[in-house]
């Protein structure tokens, strides 16, 4: 894709709808071979990018999910302990010497690969989501440094494994923690709001086929509407999803007609009890009138 429009369209097709500055970094990331750090808010719509490119390449997508604690065994490789110690019983029974044992259990047949392993030892380059890298430790941004940069990944029993092809990274942050700046300048960089109104509208119209015209209309602006209230999880995309999706399988075609059941969709949009109380039946109507 020599353009960021003719990736935008791709996307658009997979009913991810995204805008010109997404759009320019994805295409630039993919035309200079380098990493992508996406920042912003849950919800916004961060881990589908991964997703999505990972269908319009045709590629595989391997995915990272970071957590406090997270460390080289479970993202990067470990050795299969259990085929190493059945492998030097079975050898010491046959009376092998000890250097002919370590060099075979020390193989790459008894290497388990983890996920950043994993993406650079594939023939076709997948794309590899390091997925929420701020909840990570920050001892744990060391370990990624070395792939970020070099595309390789050292096991000291091994050597350097070089990527048989570069995978294509996606990393994603909610901005919970300052990462480092060694690890952003091996990125590239973009941030990730949440949508407008027209890009949102396209984004509900794609995703949610037979939407009528005026209830997409009213459920894009009541979220909005919702995001300006003090709320404590601010709904995103996926909320909107699951907010139209309620509405059509109840059959409502107008906010403004059942508070009740109003009400009770709001389930889908607010995720805390404080935030529930913080919009009751009033408000919800009040909101609702706005859209219509």
């Amino acid at each position: 894709m020599k353009d960021y429009r003719a990736l935008q369209a791709c996307l658009q097709t997979l009913g991810y709808v995204a805008s010109d500055d997404l759009s320019v970094a994805l295409h630039l990331a993919l035309q200079l071979q380098r990493p992508l750090l996406l920042e912003g808010a849950a919800g916004v719509g961060k881990t589908e990018v991964a997703r999505v490119l990972s269908q319009a390449r045709e590629t595989q997508l391997i995915r990272l999910q970071c957590y406090e604690g997270l460390d080289a065994a479970q993202a990067i490789y470990e050795w299969n302990y259990q085929r190493q110690l059945l492998a030097i019983r079975a050898a010491a029974e046959r009376g092998e010497d000890t250097k002919g044992i370590e060099e075979r259990i020390f193989s790459r047949d008894y290497l388990l690969e983890r996920p950043l392993l994993q993406a650079i030892t594939q023939e076709v380059s997948p794309v590899l989501l390091i997925d929420e890298i701020d909840r990570a430790d920050e001892e744990f941004e060391a370990f990624l440094l070395e792939m970020l940069a070099e595309y390789q990944i050292t096991v000291p029993e091994l050597g350097t494994i070089q990527a048989v092809s570069k995978p294509i990274v996606i990393l994603t942050s909610n901005g919970t923690r300052d990462l480092s700046d060694a690890l952003r300048r091996r990125c590239l960089f973009a941030y990730v709001d949440y949508p407008d109104r027209t890009t949102e509208l396209a984004i509900l119209k794609a995703r949610c086929a037979g939407i009528e015209d005026r209830l997409a209309e009213q459920i894009v602006g009541f979220v909005q509407t919702l995001r300006k209230e003090d709320l404590e999880k601010v709904p995103g995309i996926a909320e909107t999803l699951d907010f139209a999706a309620a509405l059509m399988g109840l059959g409502i075609g107008d906010l403004t007609r059942d508070p009740a059941i109003l009400q009770n969709t709001l389930t889908t949009l607010l995720k805390t009890q404080s935030d529930r109380a913080a919009i009751p039946t009033e408000v919800a109507q009040r909101i609702a009138g706005k859209a219509a």
